[in-house]
């Protein structure tokens, strides 16, 4: 055999081995043979044998076992789980930023990942979301261009738009250029933002990255205070409420034990709860004071109250009037 059909051979098995193989579901030397037939290379045992002892010592993740009286292999590398795969297709599909054409492309690329036998069985329980996609196709490269300005702490630049009742972009500014101090990239509500600061403002901003166009990374650096609120993006994200910004407020909520789950599901798990009553609890959380955060306090229906500070009730009572009228 030639070199050429040599490493044509040697990766025909590697490639078998990957689609089919697994820990615990390790392929036989006759499956293998069998396998480069149907690619018309012909290999004997012995010649397999060796086949394999050299790919194992050049460092391929091969493992040899054996299957019934003859030896086996299977390919030892870090793969992702069923379940792993399953949430990232699920994840993908629900995901609004990425329109159709890139989530099928997505979507084909993980099961590609996944191996011949683990992407029939997903294909046979995917679940198809009927959510609505945006339309925008720049949105990889949107994100590649702030990714690549975070990381050499540059300033952005880009239009911002918005839709109109024809699905036509309307821009902001009269299409002039937004140039900003990206902070970090923040998934949120179904959308991709930008976190960034305003220098004008001297506070953090929100951008939607799917109505972000022509994203540039620009020549000047961003400021130090820029660079403050990157090393405090965590807390940030824990005091927003829908990529709203407002202004922060140390609040004391007061509500029943059966509201616990949506208390957890909001401030995490490792929200300290104090007992205010009998019957009720109370937490003590930095937010932002936004109309979503009223507008999350009002979906329970009165049973979720704010007890301090008494500004921040009195803006939420307001509110409500504000709606009423």
């Amino acid at each position: 055999m030639g070199e050429n059909n040599q490493k044509i051979k040697l990766l025909r098995i590697m490639e078998f081995l990957r689609s089919e193989s697994e820990a615990g579901k390790p392929v036989s030397t006759n499956q293998i043979i069998n396998y480069l037939k149907g690619h018309n290379i012909s290999c004997e045992r012995r010649t397999l044998y060796k086949d394999m002892e050299l790919l194992i010592e050049s460092g391929a993740n091969i493992v040899k076992t054996e299957l019934g009286r003859e030896n086996a292999y299977y390919i030892d590398e870090v793969s992702l789980s069923l379940a792993e795969l399953k949430i990232l297709i699920d994840a993908v599909q629900a995901t609004n930023f990425i329109t159709d054409v890139k989530t099928a492309e997505l979507v084909e690329k993980l099961l590609a990942f996944s191996g011949i036998r683990r992407s029939e069985i997903m294909r046979d329980n995917i679940v198809l979301y009927n959510n609505h996609k945006h339309s925008n196709g720049d949105i990889y490269d949107n994100i590649e261009q702030i990714e690549l300005a975070i990381r050499q702490k540059k300033q952005v630049s880009f239009y911002y738009f918005d839709l109109d009742e024809k699905k036509n972009r309307v821009y902001r500014k009269e299409k002039k250029r937004y140039i900003t101090d990206p902070v970090a990239l923040v998934f949120s509500e179904d959308n991709y933002y930008l976190v960034a600061y305003s220098q004008k403002y001297q506070n953090a901003v929100n951008y939607r990255v799917d109505r972000m166009d022509t994203v540039e990374v620009e020549d000047t650096p961003i400021c130090e205070e820029a660079q403050i609120k990157k090393r405090k993006t965590e807390n940030y994200t824990e005091q927003v409420f829908k990529m709203y910004n407002g202004e922060v407020e140390e609040v004391t909520l007061e509500f029943p034990p059966e509201l616990l789950g949506a208390v957890y599901d909001k401030f995490g798990e490792k929200t300290i709860i104090r007992h205010s009553d009998a019957d009720r609890l109370k937490i003590k959380v930095t937010v932002q004071i936004s109309p979503p955060f009223f507008g999350w306090l009002f979906q329970f229906m009165g049973k979720m109250r704010i007890l301090e500070p008494p500004s921040v009730l009195e803006k939420y009572n307001k509110c409500i009037r504000d709606t009423l009228e």
